[in-house]
């Protein structure tokens, strides 16, 4: 039995003898920030006598302390000893769980009829392939490949912004269709709310007044996890291309250097906006340039978006590991870049993107209403009712 095996074999005895416990609560697991719309909408929608408990990763620190000030209990989560400990038993009073990613102790977890088991992917939508479709799995263990089937099978229902998310959870996690809930992706709804926007710019534009009466072209992206992002020659050049821009990189934060190394090139179009998220830069963005980022499927939802250009200058590579989605060029909105001379091109040309098609595709459920209806479907697990478990 190697550490892995061991570590879920603890959880799996803790939640054996914790499992009887009445299941009247929600517990939340947090390693994505941009939900806490729907998690204080849940606390509030709660009945007396039941509570919302938010367990999250070190990394989001700062939304746990928001939440901490709306008087929603949370707690620091880290795998270990202590969390089998204090953390399983917490998880088996509830009634639903919540999860916004994979969470590998799910796989050993017990997992009793009345304990609900929600996945509340951080995406509207999938460009990269990931589960069994992620090209690398086939080359995992026998044992490594059982864990990662265990936590899929775990997860009772899958919430999707559209039919075509819950093909690929169905494909990706070998889980039946029938798990799906076409009910909207709760954190879209602010990208459907003209106040949250309006307000968004309006604090965009305070603390990067230089992006205020420009055309705004925001570089956003995928993070290429174990990989020394390299700006591709004549990248700078591309994103300049209208002298009128200006021009807003966001890398994923442990590509600092080569962030400051790309906004050097960029001269004086570049406008440095290190305390304003990718999502705030959205609401003002009049183009996006990203690649494999579900940024991309958000961006599609806002008033503002005109040109949506997908750069795919080292498609060939990205297609074998970590891999894209097979019909990937079929219903993508514009054409693929493959190089920094079409991007350029399609820069300076800044036609507007027709998204009529690919948010039907991604986002037929994500109009605004989501946080509702989930929060009607599953607030309702936990009501005061004369049951069994209580």
């Amino acid at each position: 039995m190697n550490v892995k095996e061991f570590y879920l074999w603890l959880v799996r005895v803790m939640s054996h003898l914790t499992g009887a416990q009445r299941r009247r609560n929600v517990v939340y697991l947090m390693s994505f920030g941009d939900n806490l719309p729907l998690i204080r909408s849940l606390d509030q929608a709660l009945p007396e006598g039941r509570e919302l408990l938010v367990f999250y990763r070190p990394t989001q620190a700062a939304a746990a302390r928001r939440l901490a000030a709306a008087g929603i209990t949370v707690r620091p989560f880290r795998d270990g000893l202590k969390f089998v400990v204090t953390g399983i038993p917490v998880i088996m009073r509830a009634r639903v769980v919540f999860c916004d990613n994979y969470y590998a102790f799910l796989g050993g977890l017990y997992h009793p009829k009345n304990l609900t088991i929600v996945q509340l992917w951080h995406a509207a939508g999938a460009i990269k392939r990931f589960g069994w479709e992620d090209p690398t799995t086939q080359d995992r263990s026998a044992s490594d490949q059982r864990r990662f089937q265990a936590v899929y099978d775990h997860f009772d229902e899958y919430v999707v912004g559209a039919p075509a998310m819950g093909a690929v959870f169905h494909r990706s996690y070998r889980v039946p269709t029938t798990r799906m809930q076409l009910l909207g992706y709760p954190r879209s709804d602010r990208l459907r709310d003209d106040q949250w926007i309006e307000r968004t710019r309006q604090r965009v534009y305070q603390v990067a007044p230089e992006l205020s009466g420009h055309r705004v072209i925001l570089y956003a992206p995928t993070y290429r996890e174990g990989v020394t992002f390299t700006p591709p020659a004549g990248l700078a050049a591309a994103l300049t291309a209208d002298p009128t821009a200006r021009v807003v990189v966001k890398l994923h934060p442990v590509l600092a250097a080569a962030a400051t190394d790309l906004q050097r090139q960029l001269g004086r179009q570049v406008v440095v906006a290190e305390t304003l998220s990718t999502g705030e830069l959205l609401t003002v963005a009049e183009t996006l340039v990203t690649d494999y980022s579900s940024v991309a499927f958000d961006y599609s939802l806002l008033p503002n978006a005109h040109s949506l250009l997908f750069y795919l200058f080292d498609l060939p590579s990205y297609t074998h590991n970590p891999g894209v989605q097979a019909d990937l060029l079929d219903w993508l909105p514009s054409p693929a870049l493959r190089n920094s001379q079409e991007l350029a091109a399609a820069i300076v040309a800044d036609r507007k993107t027709d998204l009529t098609q690919f948010n039907h595709r991604w986002n037929a459920a994500n109009d605004g209403q989501a946080t509702d209806r989930v929060v009607e479907r599953y607030v309702g697990l936990v009501a005061p009712t004369r049951s069994a478990d209580d």
